[in-house]
């Protein structure tokens, strides 16, 4: 029997049309374009305005774009991992809501939490549930409604984050195309550093809560920082090494979209070119769980198959790693 591989087959995408711009943002709070743009790389970024949709909205939108496109039947999806740090509610699963929304009534669907890194962890767990030969189709969503734990009062998170959904369907592959390694960690430390204070078993939400603005998310920006500029980067310089690959032999770098010097850094280590490191971090911010699949549907034109793909993510927890994979298409 040949060795299973699981390779990307399709993607889709999905943003909001409001455009909250840096120049917006400078009339909400005590910041500037050139400030923004510098720190952070950021232009503007999507924002879902409507306050009855939740992140679920936006993943179906995402995961409609990938079956129009792919011309598949959601009912041939076998599972739907919906990678997400935003869920519609705290108990009910918003994958579950999603797959039946998208008429995908034969999948199996739950959630996966790791911050940033969530679609980076998905793509390992729907790789594995395509390796184990029991499954043909997952449906792999990374989808956040950002602006709905932002205190838009604060300008240190409020710069960074917008709302987007991306998804990716892996199939097996009999030829060798797909993810070829992974390297991922965390580090419970992290959770001093980057959290939303209260909401959970811990801090159960109160009028107390509310009150001192405890739902929205804070974080240590310095921190936050070093450790990503120093795990992103370690993680995909050692993912190159394991595999005996050289800058040369890589085709793209596809970046958890969170800082460009970050990135930058990341893209020094790995010692390649610019034109190797897909960005679109200026038009949609911090998306979360989306960036490394809206970074997939932004540039899919420029795949071809074979080509080397480095993943690299950093999140809240903390959580990091990287993922070597080849791509299996090109696109008609």
């Amino acid at each position: 029997m040949s060795t299973i591989t699981a390779a990307i087959t399709a993607v889709g995408g999905y943003v909001p049309d409001f455009v909250l711009s840096n120049k917006v943002l400078e009339t909400m709070v005590d910041t500037n374009d050139e400030w923004i743009t510098t720190r952070t790389g950021i232009k503007e970024r999507r924002i879902l305005k409507d306050a009855d949709k939740g992140t679920s909205f936006l993943a179906i939108k995402a995961a409609e774009d990938l079956i129009a496109k792919a011309n598949i039947d959601p009912l041939e999806i076998d599972l739907i991992l919906m990678a997400t740090a935003t869920a519609d509610m705290p108990v009910a699963s918003t994958g579950v809501y999603v797959a039946t929304a998208i008429g995908a009534t034969n999948a199996f669907a739950y959630d996966l939490q790791a911050a940033c890194s969530s679609f980076l962890y998905g793509m390992s767990t729907a790789a594995a549930y395509i390796q184990s030969g029991r499954y043909k189709k997952v449906l792999l969503i990374g989808a956040d409604k950002m602006s709905s734990i932002v205190d838009y009062k604060d300008r240190s998170t409020c710069i960074i984050f917008g709302d987007g959904a991306g998804a990716v369907l892996f199939e097996p592959n009999y030829d060798g195309y797909g993810l070829q390694d992974e390297y991922l960690r965390s580090d419970g430390v992290g959770r001093d550093f980057l959290k939303i204070p209260a909401g959970g078993s811990i801090l159960p939400t109160s009028m107390e809560t509310v009150n001192d603005n405890k739902h929205n998310i804070i974080q240590d920006g310095k921190t936050v920082f070093k450790y990503a500029v120093t795990n992103m980067a370690d993680a995909s310089e050692l993912i190159l090494k394991r595999n005996n690959l050289t800058n040369e032999d890589v085709n793209w770098l596809v970046p958890h979209q969170a800082n460009k010097r970050i990135i930058d850094a990341t893209a020094h280590r790995m010692n390649l070119e610019d034109d190797k490191v897909l960005m679109n971090i200026e038009k949609y911010g911090n998306t979360t769980s989306a960036t490394l699949p809206l970074v997939l549907y932004d540039f899919e034109h420029v795949f071809k198959k074979g080509d080397t793909i480095i993943f690299a993510a950093f999140g809240g927890g903390f959580t990091w790693g990287s993922i070597y994979l080849t791509w299996a298409y090109d696109k008609k």
